[in-house]
């Protein structure tokens, strides 16, 4: 395969930079103390762009951010315990089918997958079940491309003193996290999302007190957040089973000024790319005051001759790959803007969009000519 042949309009894996790729060709040996000694700063790196550097910890995990989420939910959640999940997407429900896999005792409160989860609505879950211990949420939910409200939730959580779980998947390194203010008990995200890394692992930040309490309550040898924490610490940066020897760009992320900065590019291209598709004809799914900076649902337009496959194909022979939709009520399509896209970048899937909206006019008249 020819090397950069398309991008990748997604919200990660993603388009990686050179320098990433370069690290790449490097073999590694994970028991070396140089390695080790990388797998140190990553962690502490992670923690400072948390605002964590005190009474927090790290804990690096093997496999995608959903081994992370289920590592997290398996291993601080006791058979005593309740979580409360606010469902407002396909991965706040995939939470919940965790638990049932680990019969985990829960609840959720659901909302329309175009809205936010209400604090309110919360408090009020809190109030009618006192067995609830625990509060999580998906942060940049995106099936749709919502940036829910964890500050509020987060106070609410404070507020009943109950331990709040965030998954920060497609917004931490892109959208700027305080963990120790907005009173998050654990954090989990992934590498190869806003970092803009690799694919290979996810990780953790978590309370290290509240980690300490949770010694031998993973239902998983793998997944067991804890005995992973206790390794690392002990051997200074040792994974316990075979880890991924690529790097975090976290290098990157410093260069280009740091989350703020990183931020302000993903909003930037975001809003452009939304204004642009809606200038076409295309309709957002949520509306501009819930949408986060990483990714757009749109719907798919209303003309005879749309196919997805084909606008797939149209965009992807001319530099760039797109994400179907994650909704089962409508039909959709999303676009990311997070990895290497820039603005030079939207005007060309502008463009790309503009010609290929243009064939399907022509093809619908040439249809109803027909008809």
């Amino acid at each position: 395969m020819d090397k950069n042949k398309y991008k990748l309009l997604t919200p990660g894996p993603l388009t990686t930079t050179e320098t990433v790729k370069e690290e790449m060709l490097v073999d590694l040996c994970t028991w070396d103390d140089d390695y080790k000694n990388m797998t140190q700063e990553i962690r502490a790196e992670l923690l400072r762009l948390a605002h964590a550097e005190s009474g927090y910890t790290t804990v690096l995990m093997q496999g995608s951010g959903t081994f992370g989420v289920e590592a997290v939910l398996s291993s601080v959640i006791k058979d005593t315990d309740k979580l409360l999940i606010a469902v407002n997407g396909a991965y706040s429900k995939r939470m919940a089918e965790i638990c049932r896999y680990h019969r985990l005792p829960y609840a959720v409160v659901e909302t329309a997958y175009d809205k936010i989860p209400q604090a309110d609505a919360i408090e009020e879950a809190l109030k009618a079940d006192p067995a609830i211990t625990h509060i999580s949420m998906v942060h940049s939910e995106t099936t749709t491309g919502i940036l829910n409200d964890i500050a509020a939730v987060g106070e609410v959580a404070k507020k009943y003193g109950k331990k709040f779980i965030v998954d920060a998947m497609s917004s931490f390194g892109g959208v700027d996290i305080d963990v120790p203010a907005l009173g998050i008990m654990y954090l989990i995200s992934s590498a190869n999302k806003c970092i803009q890394g690799v694919p290979g692992f996810s990780f953790i930040i978590a309370k290290e007190a509240d980690l300490k309490e949770t010694k031998g309550t993973a239902r998983s040898l793998s997944l067991d957040v804890y005995a992973q924490w206790e390794t690392m610490e002990k051997d200074g940066g040792k994974w316990r089973f075979t880890s991924p020897t690529h790097v975090v760009a976290l290098e990157e992320l410093r260069a280009e000024g740091g989350i703020a900065a990183r931020h302000e590019r993903y909003a930037r291209t975001n809003a452009a790319l939304r204004e642009g598709m809606e200038a076409l004809g295309f309709t957002a799914y949520i509306d501009k005051d819930v949408q986060g900076p990483i990714i757009t649902t749109f719907l798919y337009p209303e003309t005879m001759s749309f196919d997805f496959q084909d606008m797939y194909a149209f965009l992807k022979e001319r530099g760039y790959v797109i994400y179907p939709g994650k909704l089962t009520a409508q039909d959709t399509f999303r676009l990311g803007n997070i990895g290497e896209i820039y603005d030079e970048d939207v005007q060309k899937i502008l463009q790309i969009f503009t010609d290929y909206m243009k064939g399907l006019k022509e093809d619908d008249e040439n249809r109803r000519n027909y008809l």
